[in-house]
């Protein structure tokens, strides 16, 4: 693990251990494939069961739910290590904990927990999370059209979600609708459910190793037992997406690690004018940066994982991480494809994947503005002026 600041002796040796397990196998059995599953916009499917039993899914869950039960560094820590090797693969893990699994273990009944939660850490089953809508992006709540009535005993749904991770492989969707009062309900919504469909996005070009779905529901019935009976509000999806953040902020110094680490060793071996390029001022620089930004940002996620197990963490502490992390991440992807010059435009290295896939983690659950926004009215106690 990159650690220019020595940042690991401030790890458990649980959690130095998780690092390097997961570190190995995913080197051994992912890291060699991943360049052809991208280009091919392949999701390794195959993986989900292999993911499970490592207990990358839902790992912070408790394990009497089938969890792992590790810490918040630990679990942060295997986002690293899934996001060094690509960010969909942390795209799908982040899905199945953070969204999925936490939902339901949040909001949902005991009797929801004890049916869902264990296969979805098992990898048994594949969950995804169905909030952003056409026109939702950064407004979800006012702008969600998506709709939950209620009929009896059941409830029937009928809207469209888009840009859903993992939407297509999916065996069960959280799915947010408001209510004939306008309250934001959370539904598990089996996806064989007649009426629920899920079109694969296709032509992307980032998160090519990651399935993203629309979700299309058409007068889909849900009995209520399938509600989440502690949702209600807003805050409860929000709340989902504040655990998703935490593990991006994660996650995204993985990706600076694999981008810094192949640029500088190209540095080294690239050769003009009689010297390595490394011995270049400009390309010092570059490198300096990237080394700079990981040290910085591995120190802040370690003291956001503290904060989160103490019960301390804030929202607005996880828009920060989220923002400057993903930010150098992206700015750092580019700079060393830079430094490869013309071989970084080839998946034959790594840098042109994780920069391609990082402009989606710079989008998805809060902009770099939206998290800037958030933590500028938690500074100044003011909505900032349109």
């Amino acid at each position: 693990m990159l650690d220019y600041y020595q940042a690991t002796e401030l790890f458990s040796p649980e959690e130095r251990q998780v690092q390097a397990a997961a570190r190995k196998f995913l080197d051994a059995e992912v890291l060699p494939h991943i360049r052809d599953w991208w280009e091919r916009g392949e999701f390794p499917r195959h993986l989900v069961r292999a993911f499970g039993e490592m207990g990358f899914l839902g790992s912070n869950l408790p394990e009497e739910y089938g969890a792992a039960g590790v810490s918040a560094n630990a679990y942060g820590l295997i986002m690293y290590e899934l996001e060094r090797v690509d960010s969909g693969l942390r795209s799908f893990a982040s899905v199945q904990g953070a969204l999925v699994m936490y939902p339901i273990y949040a909001f949902g009944s005991e009797e929801q927990k004890r049916e869902y939660l264990p296969k979805l850490a098992a990898g048994e089953i594949v969950g995804a999370f169905g909030l952003t809508e056409p026109d939702g992006g950064s407004d979800p709540g006012g702008n969600m059209k998506t709709k939950a009535v209620k009929d009896g005993d059941y409830y029937v749904l009928n809207g469209t979600k888009m840009w859903i991770t993992n939407g297509s492989i999916a065996q069960i969707a959280i799915v947010w609708a408001k209510d004939e009062e306008g309250k934001i309900l959370g539904f598990i919504v089996p996806t064989d459910t007649p009426g629920f469909s899920a079109p694969e996005i296709h032509h992307k070009m980032s998160l090519r190793a990651s399935v993203t779905s629309e979700l299309v529901l058409e007068d889909v019935r849900v009995h209520k037992d399938q509600l989440l009976p502690k949702s209600g509000s807003l805050r409860a999806p929000l709340s989902c997406l504040t655990q998703a953040r935490y593990g991006i902020a994660w996650g995204v110094l993985g990706a600076l690690e694999a981008v810094y680490t192949e640029a500088l060793e190209f540095s080294k071996s690239r050769i003009t004018f009689g010297r390595p390029i490394a011995a270049r001022q400009l390309i010092q620089d570059k490198l300096v940066y990237m080394l700079s930004e990981h040290t910085k940002g591995l120190l802040l996620a370690w003291r956001l994982g503290k904060m989160k197990d103490a019960g301390t963490l804030k929202h607005t502490h996880v828009s920060l991480a989220k923002r400057n992390n993903v930010r150098v991440a992206l700015q750092s992807a580019r700079l060393a494809r830079e430094i490869l010059g013309a071989n970084g435009i080839t998946v034959e290295y790594h840098a042109i994947r994780h920069m391609l896939n990082l402009e989606t983690v710079d989008t998805y659950e809060g902009t770099h503005d939206i998290h800037t926004l958030i933590l500028g009215r938690d500074v100044t106690g003011e909505n900032a002026l349109t």
